[in-house]
């Protein structure tokens, strides 16, 4: 496994916490070896000026996001509001390039599992094409249940290698809440899909020794390599 595709339920569950929680823990654990990050569409401002900003990452700006758009908003509108189209090639040229250099590749997805990516492809369809093995981040809030069903069953039906699924506090939750949201007994007997952990509530994503430690409370030998484990 040389790349994990990071992909959630919707937007703001929670993928950002997790990816710079990785690159966080790399960093620190797994420093003899070279890891790249990239975030192939990014519509408005946000991730790649964040990962641009909290490490050093040896890339170049096209190489951490391929394709920007100005607008906020899904992908495909956003491209086409600035009269163009999105053009997966060229990202899938700069995550095979970063794949041949770098002994593990992040990729971050724009959305959910199932948001467009183009007019007529998902992220879901995105992991199929590409081979990449993904992990579900997905928000603890009332309803994270049914969500996670739906996006196991899109997974499923697009053949997806869905390694397993992170919890993610984006809001401050009690082990109640957690209980009652989202119970991990539950979900595992649904699904068959492992529940690698919880990310807990942090207020700002700037701290890198707290973002490894929270890695650090996942199942990463689910995720990594097996020759990267600290």
């Amino acid at each position: 496994m040389s790349a994990l595709l990071i992909t959630g339920t919707d937007t703001d569950s929670g993928k950002t916490v997790l990816t710079s929680a990785l690159i966080a823990y790399w960093q620190k654990y797994c420093w003899a070896h070279q890891l790249g990050v990239c975030k192939p569409v990014q519509s408005g401002t946000g991730d790649r000026e964040l990962y641009a900003r909290l490490f050093d990452l040896k890339q170049t700006p096209e190489q951490l996001n391929p394709l920007w758009y100005r607008t906020p908003i899904a992908p495909p509108l956003a491209a086409a509001l600035e009269g163009t189209r999105v053009d997966l090639a060229k990202a899938w040229q700069v995550i095979a390039q970063l794949q041949s250099e770098r002994d593990w590749v992040l990729v971050e997805g724009a959305g959910g599992l199932g948001s467009p990516i183009t007019a007529e492809l998902t992220v879901a369809d995105m992991a199929t094409q590409w081979r990449m093995p993904a992990v579900l981040v997905v928000p603890v809030k009332l309803g994270a249940i049914a969500a996670i069903v739906a996006n196991v069953a899109l997974a499923e039906q697009k053949k997806v290698d869905l390694r397993g699924i992170v919890l993610s506090c984006t809001q401050p939750c009690t082990p109640g809440q957690l209980e009652n949201w989202a119970p991990i007994w539950m979900i595992e007997n649904l699904t068959r899909v492992p529940v690698l952990g919880v990310l807990p509530h942090l207020k700002q994503v700037k701290d890198i020794e707290a973002l490894a430690a929270v890695a650090a409370q996942l199942e990463l030998e689910r995720l990594m390599p097996r020759a990267f484990w600290a």
